[in-house]
């Protein structure tokens, strides 16, 4: 049985005044959809969209300047979401991503409307979900409404949770074969590469990697090409271009890991129109619902698990503050402490966080790397679970140190220009003791 097709328009005159909307994850965010809705504006109020890492501007958003019609929350920002959030238009739901599909099934209302970007209808009648599989499957089972909004160019993947059947969607958008959005990859500076460098130098043959958004975690990829390295496996969050150069140099295999051996796992893929031309339909590549790929439990299955992310602050305790400015958000709390914990527990496994040293504000130069963290700054990642921190000027491993070690440890990779000033603090707020 084929669900009823129907126009972007029809679509969103499905929406009423007070509804709750959700669009989804990523490049499965709809656009012809959105489109509709936004120019029904004027006849709303009170319309909620739960979205997370948006990667193209939204209709409704540009339609709506003064917020009277439709309110934008969102699970982990986007440079788009970010710049929304600043404007005082998006708003941030807390959560460990790989918590996301059990936090719609356990704790979140019925949707009224769900509106997801998936492939057209295949033969055996499933919608597939492309590069963002993430929450979908889960998702979709909370809709009142469900549409899909089908893209002849979005990737097709094999995995679990990947699609949903036609029995279970109400309508369908033909949304012709435009392309899907595509995560730019600005080449890594000379202190990506410094930072990376050490960081390739811990990765042994056989280790599991994970890797996070950003410059330094990519440059690893660059660096890895040359190190000698064999037969390394991907179990990640997010999948990257990299991990894709790495697979054709012959380096990725997956024939060492213990789950999903030979297979690159990932939740959704953020990258190139190369990236996604390379997981269509591709046997060895397998995208799951995020619940399994960030889950702690299967994270350690893997042997030499290698989890990198960045952070942008950290204090000498060892706090790491990975997701705001104060009480700026800039990103979200992600899968960075689910990694953290799952590469821990992992046999030889190893989890890495990395910053640059220093940053520029205000025409200033600022360490990164702080007595305390700034006031209202979120910790992403507790003391208790940081392993390694790395900058351009180190690395360091905190676990089993004490906080005098720790701050020890942290001063001696921070900025030289800075280590007199954090020695000094350290010990008026006594966390380097006298005799220390």
């Amino acid at each position: 049985m084929r669900p009823t097709s129907i126009s972007p328009e029809a679509a969103a005159a499905l929406v009423k005044s007070g509804d709750w909307v959700d669009y989804g994850f990523g490049m499965g965010q709809p656009d012809l959809f959105d489109r509709a809705l936004a120019a029904r504006a004027a006849e709303l109020r009170g319309v909620k969209i739960r979205a997370a890492l948006t990667m193209r501007p939204r209709a409704v958003l540009d339609a709506d300047p003064e917020a009277e019609h439709f309110l934008w929350f969102s699970w982990h920002f986007s440079g788009y979401d970010r710049a929304r959030h600043d404007a005082g238009r998006c708003n941030y739901i807390p959560m460990n991503f790989g918590e996301a599909p059990d936090y719609y099934r356990r704790f979140i209302e019925p949707v009224d409307v769900v509106c997801l970007k998936t492939t057209p209808m295949d033969e055996h009648g499933y919608f597939n979900f492309g590069g963002a599989v993430s929450y979908h499957k889960a998702l979709s089972e909370r809709a009142k409404i469900l549409l899909v909004e089908t893209c002849a160019a979005m990737p097709y993947v094999y995995g679990a949770e990947e699609s949903v059947h036609a029995s279970a969607v109400d309508y369908v958008i033909d949304g012709g074969d435009d392309p899907v959005p595509e995560a730019a990859n600005p080449p890594p500076t000379d202190l990506d590469r410094q930072v990376a460098a050490r960081i390739a130098a811990e990765v042994a043959d056989g280790a599991c990697l994970q890797i996070g958004i950003g410059g330094m975690p990519n440059a690893v990829c660059g660096l890895l090409k040359d190190a000698g390295v064999r037969d390394l496996g991907i179990h990640t969050e997010m999948l990257v271009d990299g991990m894709i150069d790495l697979y054709e140099a012959g380096i990725v295999t997956g024939a060492r890991k213990t789950i999903n051996r030979g297979q690159i796992v990932f939740t959704f893929a953020a990258g190139s129109r190369k990236q996604y031309d390379f997981i269509h339909r591709n046997p060895g590549v397998q995208s799951f619902p995020v619940d399994y790929t960030n889950l702690p439990h299967n994270i350690m299955q893997n042997e030499r698990v290698v989890s990198i992310n960045n952070t942008t602050q950290i204090d000498l305790q060892g706090q790491a503050a990975s997701e705001s400015a104060g009480t700026r958000h800039i990103s979200g709390t992600g899968g960075q402490l689910q990694f953290a914990r799952g590469a821990y527990a992992s046999k030889g496994g190893k989890s890495f966080m990395c910053l640059s040293s220093t940053y520029e504000k205000g025409g200033r130069r600022e360490s990164r790397i702080v007595a305390t963290l700034t006031p209202g700054n979120i910790v992403t990642t507790p003391r208790s679970d940081v392993m390694y921190v790395v900058t351009e000027h180190g690395i360091v491993n905190l676990k089993g140190r004490s906080v005098a070690e720790r701050a020890t440890a942290l001063i001696s990779i921070a900025h030289p220009d800075f280590r007199e000033q954090l020695a000094r603090e350290a010990r008026e707020k006594c966390l380097i003791p006298r005799g220390y």
